[in-house]
């Protein structure tokens, strides 16, 4: 098997992230280039409480982190984890006990915990977001419950090369280390206020974007989607423009947890740091004056992970990379997306380097309710399509890619599960991602899933006709259906359709 047809298990790679607030182990799959998350189970231990006050780790966190990380190093051992990794951030690395506490990880676990310092701990966020958001240009800000971590981004200077990040800092200020300076909001403005102003990296995101990162920034982001009835719980590349985010935070930071608590997509624990949270994120904001808020679901875990994938298995497009694995791998025969993407490009002239991305993931994802119900084939497709954890899919990408699905499964054009969505894609997009769906219905018409049998057909646009030419010699691609799906393509682009015969040797040469 090449490694361009690779689909099976590569690797499974354990990530526990053992944080101030929170200890979590994400388990990712490995397919060539992309990371697939197979176990996420979160534990709030709470080990950075107290620690300004004391020095030291919370005694009752430590006990809950043991018992915990014994269970997820068994657990991880147990489903064939190929790598293990614990990575042990700002309580550990500045609590006075904390390389004790990791030496009895290691007693217990038989397992190395490596503690990451502040500079690597915003490296590996910033590669995480990278990893999911190419194109991200601006500052990321990792947000945990004892730190926050900044670091400066930019986008890959090609296609065929990686975003770069520049050095980072670690500033105390998470929110369970500002909790113990009290109740007093002045000493807690100027303690975030005075480490802020002398981080001149954040100075790079005025006009650009603030990529925020961490459990407690999640948080948020799912608080805004409840108050905006934001239709896709999806929080990765969940935008917020600056002065809406700031209005929002601000309202977020005088809240109390009880009032708070009606929220349920937000776990109790979690939202004890809420508040106060967002008070640095609101000056944070004040500081950085960022165009727009933007929150990342990859962040340390996955820039660890990412940074374990072979030099040359990487891709510069994390979207296409999953799309490619899943497509694949549940395929029904050898898919070859952009072989579809090429066969269907003459109906789309002069697309744009967005529009083309979206037009390649779909086809490469063309094939994936072959074996649901045929009565529910256009809806399985459209909300499997629309909520995959796939990194690097923007939301409207997301609806992009659904809204052509629900079309190739013959979904009809005003079906209301559609319609939640419908206004995060604007609708001249909506109708190119329905006549791009109906486009690989006829494909697949043509072909069976075979998709070398689309070499012998075309399919071009020509003024105000549609033209399929097919062999002259051949029954193969002449029927009722094959008529029925080239007019209902034809009529999307509102023009007639006509299907034409022509000699094999001459269509070869096309």
């Amino acid at each position: 098997m090449s490694r361009g047809d690779l689909v099976e298990v590569v690797e499974r790679i354990g990530v526990i992230d053992l944080g101030s607030n929170s200890l979590r182990l994400v388990v990712f799959e490995r397919l060539g280039a992309a990371l697939f998350p197979l176990f996420n189970e979160k534990v709030m231990c709470g080990l950075g409480r107290g620690i300004a006050s004391t020095g030291r780790l919370n005694p009752d966190g430590v006990a809950l982190a043991l018992t915990n990380l014994r269970r997820f190093v068994a657990f991880a051992r147990a489903i064939g984890v190929d790598h293990l990794a614990v990575l042990a951030t700002a309580a550990v690395r500045d609590a006075g006990d904390g390389q004790a506490f990791a030496a009895e990880v290691e007693r217990q676990c038989r397992v190395q915990v490596k503690v990451v310092d502040g500079a690597e701990e915003a490296r590996l966020s910033a590669a995480g977001v990278l990893a999911g958001i190419p194109e991200a240009d601006g500052i990321v800000a990792d947000l945990g419950g004892g730190s926050v971590e900044l670091v400066r981004v930019r986008p890959a200077a090609s296609v065929d090369e990686a975003g770069q990040s520049g050095p980072g800092i670690s500033l105390p200020l998470g929110p369970l280390r500002l909790a113990e300076l009290g109740e007093s909001t002045k000493a807690v403005s100027e303690t975030i206020e005075r480490a802020f102003g002398t981080a001149s990296v954040l100075s790079a995101a005025d006009g650009k974007d603030l990529f925020l990162v961490g459990g407690a920034a999640r948080a948020i982001a799912r608080l805004h989607m409840e108050h905006t009835q934001y239709p896709l719980h999806i929080i990765h590349q969940y935008a917020i423009p600056r002065r809406e985010a700031e209005s929002f935070f601000d309202v977020v930071s005088r809240q109390s947890r009880k009032s708070l608590e009606r929220i349920t997509t937000v776990s109790r624990k979690r939202l004890e740091v809420v508040p106060l949270a967002a008070f640095v994120l609101r000056k944070l904001i004040a500081a950085a004056l960022p165009q727009r808020v933007v929150f990342s679901a990859l962040g340390l875990r996955e820039g660890y992970a990412y940074g374990l994938i072979p030099h040359e298995d990487r891709v510069s497009d994390p979207l296409i990379a999953a799309f490619r694995a899943v497509g694949r791998r549940q395929s029904r025969f050898h898919l070859d997306g952009d072989r579809l993407q090429q066969w269907t490009a003459p109906l789309f002239p002069n697309m744009s380097e967005v529009a083309g991305r979206r037009h390649r993931a779909t086809c490469w994802l063309s094939d994936l309710a072959w074996s649901e119900h045929p009565d529910y084939r256009a809806r399985q497709a459209f909300t499997r399509s629309l909520t995959m954890p796939f990194a690097g899919s923007t939301h409207p990408d997301r609806v992009f890619v659904a809204t052509a699905l629900h079309a190739r499964y013959g979904g009809p054009a005003e079906d209301q599960v559609k319609e939640p969505v419908r206004r995060l894609l604007d609708e001249r997009s909506m109708q190119e991602a329905r006549t791009l769906g109906l486009s690989l219905r006829l494909a697949y018409t043509l072909c069976a899933g075979s998709i070398e049998l689309l070499s012998e057909v075309k399919l071009d646009r020509s003024g105000s006709r549609l033209v399929l030419e097919v062999p002259s010699d051949s029954s193969l691609f002449v029927g009722e259906t094959v008529q029925r799906r080239l007019d209902a393509v034809a009529r999307s682009l509102g023009a007639t359709s006509m299907l034409q015969p022509r000699a094999t040797r001459e269509l070869a040469r096309v």
